[in-house]
């Protein structure tokens, strides 16, 4: 039932936070941003709405299954450590079991979500030149001299159609990767997404558990809907905390691969990056981050809580 419950409550996740994702991905790919709102600002005026959803389908298709992995591997490495450690899967945990199947946890999901993290990334930083389409219907237009005009000795060059978008969807965007890039292209930045899961996980199970213990009322085994909200959200936040750093070099180096390459690994993004931009640059998105992992992990620890204890009340 937790891959169930884990499977809903990523769902509703989604829903609620991809909008600040984009903004966030865009924030830490593209330096010509002076901040949060000039990038919502921006992105509005040249995309309007639909531009907050780029590369939605492919989470939303795959999400139910990554959480539903997630959730599932943390219980299950959790009861098999405390059933190995003290001879019952009910026993107690301690903090280093909860954090050792977080860990366990953020690892496994990392040969799930790679690939949708690449073609997520690179529909979310795709976006037209306007200053392209200005100047081609430009050239369009007739000449202001009207038809006494001497007419041109030789025959214009016909006009190229204006360019689209490289990428036309998630699936379309996973098969010119795989085509161009070959299928290591699919898993570009997994060393980065690996570091940022692997800690990040263990410090989101780590909290909310703590948080959960400290928030449930004398006499009762599991916090009321208010502890719940509040403990999911503190450890989203958290979790987010410490994974902001890798989560920057790894949207960089996905998103590399639609031009000139200029990151030849993971060392060489973080030096390259820090050298340009400074210390700050692991650090970008922060911010957005924290607000939009609040709200969203109310919403999947809620969701999650809710689905187990209804699922075995009607077991029971």
């Amino acid at each position: 039932m937790d891959f169930v419950a884990g499977a809903i409550g990523g769902v509703c996740g989604v829903a609620v936070g991809y909008p600040l994702d984009t903004v966030k991905v865009r924030i830490q790919t593209e330096s010509r941003y002076m901040g949060i709102w000039h990038c919502v600002w921006d992105t509005y005026r040249r995309e309007r709405l639909w531009g907050f959803y780029r590369g939605l389908s492919l989470p939303v298709c795959t999400v139910s299954l990554v959480s539903s992995v997630s959730f599932g591997t943390y219980r299950h490495c959790l009861v098999y450590v405390c059933r190995f450690r003290y001879g019952s899967a009910d026993a107690k945990p301690a903090k280093t079991d909860v954090t050792l199947s977080g860990f366990a946890s953020g690892l496994v999901r990392v040969f799930l979500t790679s690939p949708t993290e690449v073609a997520k990334v690179r529909l979310q930083t795709q976006t037209q030149t306007q200053m392209q389409t200005q100047t081609q219907r430009q050239q369009r237009r007739p000449s202001a001299s009207g038809p006494s005009a001497a007419p041109p000795l030789c025959p214009a060059a016909p006009v190229s159609p204006e360019p689209g978008p490289k990428y036309r969807g998630p699936l379309h965007c996973l098969a010119m990767v795989a085509r161009e890039e070959g299928l290591l292209g699919l898993y570009r930045g997994s060393s980065a997404l690996l570091l940022r899961d692997g800690h990040s996980f263990a410090t989101y199970f780590l909290s909310y558990a703590l948080l959960c213990d400290w928030l449930t009322p004398t006499g009762h085994s599991q916090p009321g809907v208010l502890g719940v909200l509040v403990a999911g959200g503190c450890a989203g936040v958290l979790a987010w905390a410490v994974a902001t750093p890798m989560d920057v070099i790894k949207s960089r180096l996905q998103a590399d691969g639609q031009g000139q390459r200029r990151y030849r690994g993971l060392l060489h993004c973080v030096v390259t990056s820090v050298r340009e931009e400074g210390p700050r640059v692991l650090f970008k998105g922060l911010t957005l981050n924290c607000c939009r992992a609040f709200p969203v992990n109310m919403v999947v620890f809620v969701a999650y809580e809710a689905v187990l204890r209804l699922t075995r009340g009607l077991l029971t």
